[in-house]
Formats: C-alpha cells, structure tokens, sequence
C-alpha cells in the first residue's frame, strides 16, 4: 500500500511571516519558542529519507513559505500552501490545532499516511508495520488514567492550563458526550498514522457542526478541539490499534535539557522528538542544530 507523510511547516524567522503575524496579533512578537526556526525540518527529512525509504511521497503544508534547502521540483516533495486545502475566509490562520483538520483535503494524499511535525526524527530503519497493521494505523498513546483529576486540581488551585491541554479535553468531552465513552490517554509526541477517509468523516459528518466554529480561531483558543478525535473514533471502531508507547520506542526530549545524546542513548529509541517552549533560551537553541547535524549528516535526496 502506498504511504505518504505530511509535515506542518513554518519558518518562524521569516520576516514576511512575522509581519502578517504582528498584523493579526496586533503587538509585536518574540519569535523565540515554537516558532523559532532551528533547522529541525530539514534533519528531520534527512532521518525520514535515511530510515523510511518506503515513503511513497512528502507533503509540506505551509503558509506561502518554501523551506531554502528542499528541491521543490523533486518528485518526492510537494510544496502545500494553506490555501490549497483551507476555506480562504479563515486565512492566515497561526493556529495549528485547526490547521490540521484539514490535513486530509491535500490533492493525491494517500489514504495511508504519516502525520509529523519538524521536531520528530526517526531513529532506525522501520518497515511500515511499524506504522500499520494490516492496513490499520497503530495509534501509539500514553496511559494518563488521572487525566481528567489533574485538569481539576489546577482549575481548584488556579493554576493556568495552556490551550493545548484544554483543545484534547475539548475532544475527549466531545467524544464522550457523543458516545458515552472515555479513553484515558494521551498522544506520545511523534509521528502518528491515519487513515484519510476516517479523518474525512469525522470533518464532514460526524463532528462537522461542533469543529467549524473553532475554525474562526486564528490562533490558539480555549474553545480549540484537538485531533484526538479521530484517534478516539478510530480506536472504538476498530479503526485503529491503541498500543502504549514507551520512552524505549518514542522518546521526548526537551530543547532546554541539553543532554540529549545521554536520553538517547539511555533509551536508544525508534522515534525521538526535540521540543522547544518558553523554558529554553538561546543558548540552549544554539545546541540544537549541531547536535542534529552529528547525528544526520547525510543529505537527504531532494536537498539542494
């Protein structure tokens, strides 16, 4: 069967970008943090190109930008803008919590594909069972069963929760109101498989009423519904295969903690993610890139 894998993508240092931001936010902004650009994408092709040679073809969906070190013209890339898959009437959007509803419009998708974001990185050469189980996605997960416990305490106490912590309680309430099920888990953080048409009917039938308002949302909101959702739908119908990730097969590692080759090493894991927040400074960004360079420094094939 062919597999696709689809990127979300945006050059945080772009100063058009920036702009058009700023226009919308309407104050200037800190690029620094999860839009700054620290060259993750193109490692992250570089372990994809060097790990999963299977892949039938990538996808880049991005807001009218091109990364500068990919060949656009490579069979292998696609180059998406937002508008090719997004109404026109909710655009620019900053928010990649609704962006990702719409993954599923991207012409000559596969209906078997991957789905990352720049900061994953495959780890070792995987087949695509990895990935799918006769044709089903494996829909890796973390066990978090005082999830909804923790969510209470801190509105008890007051303590800020981010809106992406409220936009996967948004859809396990969804979920649970629509079909009286709960599932306590969480996502692991990295590359995730999907089926198109699944994605298609949870967009266009199922939960088509309850996600088109947050669509208004240009950027990240309360009211904001995660794409949990589809994994939720999938796993009760058989959709999708609920396995437990561990630290041994998809491992987090964080920007500020710079150890990152000791973690990897501890763990030696399939798949590894590298997140940025508002913990890591520049100094400790200024480690990411070479550390990504030592470990993938091969040149995928459509670099240019």
């Amino acid at each position: 069967m062919d597999i696709d894998l689809v990127y979300l993508w945006v050059d945080g240092n772009d100063p058009k970008w920036v702009k058009k931001k700023e226009h919308y936010i309407n104050r200037k902004i800190n690029t620094k943090g999860r839009y700054d650009n620290n060259q993750e994408l193109k490692y992250s092709l570089r372990s994809v190109d060097k790990h999963l040679p299977w892949i039938r073809k990538i996808f880049i969906l991005t807001d009218n930008q091109v990364p500068a070190f990919i060949n656009p013209d490579h069979p292998k890339i696609e180059i998406i803008d937002h508008s090719q898959v997004m109404p026109k009437e909710i655009l620019p959007t900053f928010n990649s919590s609704v962006i990702e509803h719409f993954i599923y419009k991207i012409p000559g998708l596969s209906e078997h594909y991957l789905y990352s974001n720049d900061d994953m990185f495959v780890n070792a050469d995987l087949a695509p069972s990895f990935f799918f189980k006769d044709g089903i996605p494996i829909m890796r997960m973390l066990k978090d069963p005082i999830l909804r416990q923790k969510l209470f305490l801190k509105r008890l106490f007051k303590i800020e929760i981010n809106t992406y912590r409220l936009a996967i309680e948004n859809a396990y309430n969804l979920f649970e109101k629509t079909f009286k099920i709960f599932y306590p888990i969480k996502q692991h953080h990295n590359i995730d498989a999907y089926l198109k048409s699944d994605y298609k009917l949870i967009m266009e039938d199922i939960f088509k009423d309850e996600l088109e308002p947050m669509f208004k949302n240009r950027f990240r909101h309360p009211s904001d519904i995660h794409r949990m959702l589809i994994n939720y739908y999938a796993i009760k119908n058989n959709r999708g295969v609920l396995t437990f990730s561990s630290s041994y097969e998809s491992c987090r590692l964080k920007v500020h903690k710079t150890n990152y080759q000791k973690k990897l090493d501890k763990y030696t894991p399939k798949l590894f993610c590298l997140n940025d927040s508002e913990h890591a400074r520049d100094e400790h960004r200024a480690q990411v890139e070479p550390f990504l360079k030592k470990r993938f420094p091969k040149k995928a094939q459509f670099e240019v």
